[in-house]
């Protein structure tokens, strides 16, 4: 049996007062990955619109009231609700309420290594681009040809958070935390490289 007490865990604290206790090694799972949030209002859940592709993914919302959006539609997920994502199924979340939302989030299997994003290669058109996050930069690179993009900062303001949403909208656009700016298609360096 393991035993941990979430305000004795390691966790961050991001720019924006929300924070995430990364819970998977302090209760030593070998299955699931678990993650516990605070996110406060006008926040979400970090990541913006993405799939895992081997992976299904879960968030308990234990306080406050999370707005989570896939695809298809989106939904308001309250205090004692559950929400869960299968494999391949984009989705995202947020608090769009005046109260800070308190959440878990549980993904099987522990380890998840293909995250995409809902982008299409801009060299042989296949939808979604595979999301690298463990070399010295992001990038974006495609499972059928290879090609590699890595995200630029905004155009309009430089900041460099951008994610993707589809926030009231029908299509994906990755929106700018820095100016609200959207994009049809994010800022990327236009050279490929393989």
């Amino acid at each position: 049996m393991e035993h941990v007490t979430l305000d004795r865990l390691d966790g961050g604290t991001f720019a924006t007062g929300s924070a995430c206790q990364p819970m998977t090694d302090a209760l030593c799972t070998t299955e699931l990955a678990i993650n516990h949030y605070r996110i406060v209002p006008g926040d979400g859940f970090p990541g913006g619109l993405h799939a895992h592709m081997d992976q299904e993914e879960l968030y308990l919302v234990l306080d406050g009231e999370a707005t989570v959006e896939t695809m298809d539609r989106t939904v308001t997920v309250a205090a004692g609700q559950l929400v869960k994502f299968g494999p391949g199924e984009f989705h995202t979340g947020w608090n769009d309420t005046g109260s800070e939302l308190v959440a878990f989030a549980i993904g099987v299997p522990r380890e998840t290594d293909d995250i995409r994003v809902p982008l299409s290669c801009p060299d042989c058109g296949h939808g979604d681009m595979r999301l690298d996050s463990g070399g010295a930069a992001l990038t974006f690179s495609c499972p059928d040809c290879d090609t590699e993009r890595r995200p630029e900062p905004c155009p309009d303001c430089g900041h460099d958070d951008l994610q993707f949403t589809r926030r009231g909208r029908d299509n994906p656009v990755v929106v700018c935390d820095g100016c609200d700016s959207a994009f049809e298609t994010p800022p990327l360096q236009t050279d490929s490289s393989r």
